[in-house]
C-alpha cells in the first residue's frame, strides 16, 4: 500500500513538473508578453520575468520594445520642378502598446515600411530639388509627421526619420556643375570690376592732389627711380614728362612765308 502511495506521489510530482515546464515562460527585459486565451487577449501585458500560462489554452506572444532601425528603400520620383531623383531614408520607431501592435495590424514592421515608402514618394512630389538638397531638416519633420499619424493607432511611436541620400541623374549633375562654375566666374568678374573701380577712384584722387602740387609729382618720380635702381638693373628707364613736350610744342615759332618759299625753291 505504501509503495502504491509513493508511486502515485512520484507520478503526481512528475506530472506537476511537466505541467510547470509547459506553463513557464520567460519574458526578457526588452520584451512584453501579450496573452491570448482561446483567441482573445486576456489580462494585462506581461512584464519581464517568469510568467505562467495554461498549456494548450493560452498562447503568449512576445513583442520587442526596442527601437527598430528600418531602412527605407530608395524611391524614384519627380520633384515639383520636374527633376527625376532617387531618395532613400531611415526610420527609427518603437512599440509603445504591445497589444495594439499585435491586434490592430497584421505585421507592424511591414506596415511601417510601406507607409514610409508612400510618404517618401509624396514628399518628393511636393518638394523642389533645392529643398531636398539643402532643407532636409524640415522635410524630415514633415516625413515623420506623415508616418507617425497612422502609426499611433497601431501602438507605434516614430522617434525620428532621416533622409540619407539624394541621387541625381548624370545630366543634372553636369548642369549643376556648369551652373556653379558660371556663378563663381560671375562673382570673380564682379570682384575684379569692383577692385578696378576702387583703384581708379584712388588714382583719380592722387592725380588731382599731384596736379595741385607739382613738386609731389617730381618726388614721386624720384622715388620710382630709387626703387628701380635698388634692383641693380643695368638699364635705367626715366619717364619723360608730358608737360615738357607740351611746353616745347607751344614754344615753336611759326616759319615766315618767304623763307618757306625759298627753302622749297
Amino acid at each position: 500500500m505504501l509503495q502504491i502511495l509513493l508511486s502515485a506521489l512520484v507520478a503526481v510530482a512528475c506530472a506537476g513538473l511537466v505541467y510547470l515546464a509547459m506553463a513557464a515562460r520567460v519574458v526578457k527585459q526588452y520584451e512584453r508578453g501579450v496573452l491570448f486565451r482561446l483567441g482573445r487577449v486576456t489580462g494585462e501585458v506581461r512584464s519581464p520575468g517568469l510568467t505562467l500560462v495554461i498549456p494548450f489554452v493560452d498562447r503568449l506572444h512576445k513583442v520587442n520594445m526596442q527601437i527598430v532601425t528600418l531602412p527605407v528603400p530608395a524611391q524614384e520620383g519627380i520633384t515639383r520642378d520636374n527633376v527625376t531623383v532617387r531618395v532613400d531614408a531611415v526610420v527609427y520607431f518603437r512599440v509603445v502598446d504591445a497589444a495594439s501592435a499585435l491586434v490592430k495590424v497584421e505585421d507592424y514592421r511591414f506596415a511601417v515600411s510601406q507607409m514610409a515608402q508612400t510618404s517618401l514618394r509624396s514628399i518628393i512630389g511636393k518638394s523642389d530639388l533645392d529643398d531636398l538638397l539643402s532643407n532636409r531638416e524640415q522635410l524630415n519633420q514633415g516625413l515623420e509627421l506623415m508616418i507617425d499619424s497612422p502609426a499611433v493607432g497601431w501602438g507605434i511611436q516614430v522617434d525620428r526619420v532621416e533622409i540619407k541620400d539624394v541621387s541625381l541623374p548624370d545630366t543634372m549633375k553636369r548642369s549643376m556643375a556648369r551652373q556653379a562654375e558660371a556663378d563663381r566666374e560671375r562673382r570673380a568678374r564682379i570682384i575684379n570690376a569692383d577692385a578696378e573701380l576702387q583703384a581708379s577712384r584712388k588714382l583719380a584722387e592722387a592725380a588731382e592732389q599731384m596736379s595741385e602740387t607739382p613738386a609731389a609729382l617730381q618726388l614721386r618720380l624720384l622715388q620710382t627711380i630709387v626703387a628701380v635702381a635698388a634692383e641693380k638693373n643695368s638699364t635705367l628707364v626715366l619717364p619723360f614728362p608730358v608737360e615738357l613736350l607740351r611746353f616745347l610744342e607751344r614754344a615753336q615759332l611759326p616759319v615766315p612765308d618767304g623763307q618757306a618759299g625759298t627753302r622749297s625753291g
